[in-house]
């Protein structure tokens, strides 16, 4: 099945960027995308039921559930993935990684809407954390199905990468908290 992508964005997409995202959502087992109508590409998300501390400016994506006849969508601000009114050395970064974060963005939103339709057993507290392992599982299989070379070179040592990373946020947690207590 393949989804339908809007295309609303007014300035031009980076070449390839329609097809990263089917390639994406192809990537993405068929029972976990079953009920998703469409994919639409926007400069921002323009929501009037968005509440909170997040200003609808600074949202990548938003996953809109069904609601009667209408079926579940996924909405993706390309202006927040590819930012224009920033210096150029603010905005060659979000260019360099977009296509990481574009595939990162659609498997957090399907991962969404695998948890609220299909997870029944979750509760709204656990949801966050379980979309944050679902998108970095995702993420993890298409990177190796993507870099098959590079994956199988960097197989062995990734349980020590992963270590030095562990310990490195430790550290990082230890000298946040510690110069917020010495501001105090």
């Amino acid at each position: 099945m393949a989804i339908k992508i809007e295309n609303q964005y007014e300035r031009g997409l980076p070449k390839g960027t329609l097809t990263n995202i089917e390639e994406a959502f192809d990537s993405l087992p068929r029972e976990h995308t079953r009920g998703l109508e469409r994919i639409r590409l926007v400069e921002f998300i323009s929501e009037p039921r968005l509440k909170g501390p997040v200003a609808p400016s600074e949202l990548p994506g938003l996953y809109h559930p069904r609601q009667g006849q209408k079926g579940a969508w996924l909405e993706i601000a390309m202006g927040v993935l590819l930012p224009a009114n920033k210096p150029f050395h603010k905005r060659i970064v979000p260019r360099l990684s977009f296509k990481g974060n574009l595939t990162a963005l659609v498997f957090s939103l399907v991962g969404q809407h695998y948890h609220l339709t299909l997870r029944h057993s979750l509760k709204r507290t656990q949801l966050e954390p379980a979309v944050r392992l679902y998108t970095e599982k995702q993420l993890r299989s298409w990177n190796e199905n993507k870099h098959s070379f590079r994956a199988r070179l960097f197989k062995p040592i990734q349980p020590t990468l992963e270590r030095w990373a562990k310990g490195l946020q430790k550290r990082a947690a230890a000298e946040k908290k510690k110069s917020l207590a010495s501001k105090s």
